[in-house]
């Protein structure tokens, strides 16, 4: 071997030894990055945007794997936990899904039976109640008062019946059209409430016969029982300052 082939040898060998010493270094690198991510994870983040108080559901989310000691404690990790769950509030896609951001979907209690009844969008929803809020029903009536005299028909009034006292929302539905026979097509949304049998009877009829039916929102913590006083309104009686005043004569 003469000297120029002895130079290209110590090279190569020079080279090898090089290479090894980097691939050494990544490796190490590569060990070091794991001994401090850790074990990775199976989590869960938002393939789409959700509404205040929609169901969350297994197609609405993909999975990503992620270091586990990233992941916080609150994190969704197994898709069993979006059961009769909805979104607490305005859900963005690309967030990663968390049992906060989460609240159990209102459930019956012994008694109740669940109804639906489609509400007027422009007077009775307005885009504030939810799922779990309390709401008073309130209907608007057209009535004849006493007999009229002889083969009369009496005189038309009006009254405002409180129907249902805090109510609750089980499930609010999605905007639709509805054809109306005295006033053509509407929006309404269909809202699902939990109520007694008399109650549900109640909002049966408001929803059958009134002139127009108003939710209104109760305050969290302000649920009150309204006194029975205080349920139906006149004018009469409002002019005069006694709630039930002309009730005597619509209700003879």
């Amino acid at each position: 071997m003469n000297a120029r082939q002895r130079r290209g040898t110590l090279l190569l060998i020079a080279s090898l030894l090089l290479a090894l010493a980097a691939f050494a270094g990544v490796l190490a690198v590569i060990n070091d990055v794991e001994s401090r991510v850790g074990p990775e994870t199976t989590a869960y983040e938002l393939n789409e945007d959700v509404e205040p108080y929609e169901r969350v559901t297994a197609d609405q989310v993909r999975e990503v794997s992620m270091p586990e000691r990233y992941i916080p404690d609150s994190a969704v990790t197994d898709l069993d936990e979006l059961e009769d769950r909805v979104a607490v509030g305005p859900l963005r896609e690309g967030a990663l899904l968390q049992t906060d951001m989460l609240i159990e979907r209102p459930e019956l209690a012994p008694g109740q039976v669940e109804i639906a009844v489609m509400i007027d969008a422009s007077t009775g929803v307005a885009g504030n109640i939810h799922p779990g809020a309390r709401i008073n029903m309130y209907a608007a009536f057209r009535v004849r008062t006493g007999q009229g005299g002889e083969g009369g028909e009496g005189e038309e009034s009006e009254i405002v019946r409180l129907m249902v006292n805090n109510a609750e929302v089980l499930e609010v539905g999605d905007l639709a059209e509805v054809e109306d026979e005295d006033s053509g097509a509407r929006e309404a949304v269909p809202i699902t409430f939990a109520l007694d049998n008399a109650d549900a009877q109640r909002v049966t009829f408001a929803e059958a016969f009134a002139e127009q039916v108003r939710l209104a929102l109760v305050a969290p913590g302000d649920e009150r029982e309204v006194p029975p006083q205080e349920r139906t309104y006149t004018i009469v009686g409002d002019i005069l300052g006694t709630p039930n005043a002309g009730l005597e004569e619509l209700f003879p």
